[in-house]
């Protein structure tokens, strides 16, 4: 350790007298002769052009109500402050996040086979459908058209019913009616 705090020392002992010279340096910036439209001026970076800069803060445009509401909560007394973890909890943190994330694309991928099993063997009933009857025969493949047909799928012939009720995004004045009788 003491070895380490000699080192850094005497780096710092030879690289002062360097960084002072280059204190001194001033960067020379292009003169410009003045003339009505080369106003060259030192100002800060903005890509808005500078009339249109200043006539929107003339306006009273030029703050944006959202940016100024985050900087008030950022930057508001009350507000806590982020939280810096330690080294340990930050490593318990990782850990348990990554464990978690495991743990979900274990489950996903076990909904995903579950899936893949019930449409194999709906695909395979199909297939037994469809090659139940000796071919050439006059009901050949009957069952299987039968089961793909897409007749009466909805209730008496009217429309599905997700659709049987006008779709709004607010919830009724009587959530569900309990005095209803069939």
């Amino acid at each position: 350790m003491y070895a380490s705090l000699d080192t850094s020392t005497s780096i710092s002992r030879f690289l002062t007298p360097l960084i002072q010279s280059f204190r001194n340096i001033s960067i020379a910036r292009p003169s410009l002769p003045p003339s009505p439209g080369n106003l060259y001026r030192p100002k800060k970076f903005s890509t808005t052009p500078q009339p249109l800069a200043r006539d929107s803060k003339r306006r009273g445009g030029g703050r944006d109500p959202r940016v100024a509401l985050i900087r008030y909560h950022l930057q508001h007394a009350k507000t806590p402050r982020p939280l810096r973890f330690s080294r340990m909890r930050a490593l318990r943190h990782w850990t348990i996040h990554r464990a978690w994330q495991l743990h979900r694309r274990k489950r996903l991928e076990q909904e995903e086979l579950e899936l893949h099993r019930m449409h194999q063997s709906m695909h395979a009933a199909c297939e037994e459908l469809r090659t139940m009857d000796p071919p050439g025969s006059k009901d050949a493949g009957r069952l299987y058209r039968v089961a793909m047909e897409k007749k009466g799928i909805f209730r008496h012939g009217g429309v599905p019913i997700e659709y049987a009720r006008l779709q709004t995004d607010t919830p009724a004045h009587e959530p569900w009616n309990h005095g209803w009788r069939r």
